[in-house]
């Protein structure tokens, strides 16, 4: 059974996208396609944050999900968050197409992602290696600029 999930972004200013979600059954990868569109041009960190509520806009997504305590990394690393996806990259037209495939993520059971917020960063996301505390939590990506809970769909 294929599982889907959707996700649409708006943000202040011009930021918006959706991101689709799709996983061919538990224990399998799953697959982020879709577009960003309004972003300055070059890499934007790109995270699933801990909750469904975009009640004080973005900033109420709380930090990054991480069920399983870790320190924040890049998506190919052994250590990081289950919500640290990297970055994704604008064009000069300021379109960032997403293609993904994660391994950490998941549609379903105990630390599914239906119900989290995904955030569009204003920076690079530095993959936990800038040095300080904060890229060990956050990797430094900078404010939040889109933003929006990730639902199911057929």
């Amino acid at each position: 059974m294929v599982l889907k999930a959707v996700c649409v972004l708006k943000g202040t200013g011009e930021v918006t996208g959706t991101v689709f979600f799709e996983q061919e059954g538990d224990n399998t990868p799953v697959k982020l396609t879709g577009e960003i569109s309004g972003l300055a041009q070059g890499e934007h960190g790109f995270h699933v944050h801990a909750f469904g509520d975009n009640t004080n806009g973005c900033m109420s997504a709380g930090p990054h999900f991480n069920p399983h305590n870790k320190t924040h990394g890049g998506p190919n690393d052994d250590v990081r968050h289950a919500g640290d996806l990297g970055n994704v990259t604008a064009g000069a037209d300021s379109v960032a197409k997403i293609n993904i495939q994660d391994e950490i993520l998941t549609l379903t059971g105990p630390h599914s992602i239906i119900g989290r917020t995904m955030v569009i960063h204003e920076k690079a996301d530095d993959l936990g290696k800038g040095g300080d505390e904060e890229s060990l939590k956050t990797g430094n990506a900078g404010g939040r600029q889109a933003c929006g809970v990730i639902g199911i769909t057929q």
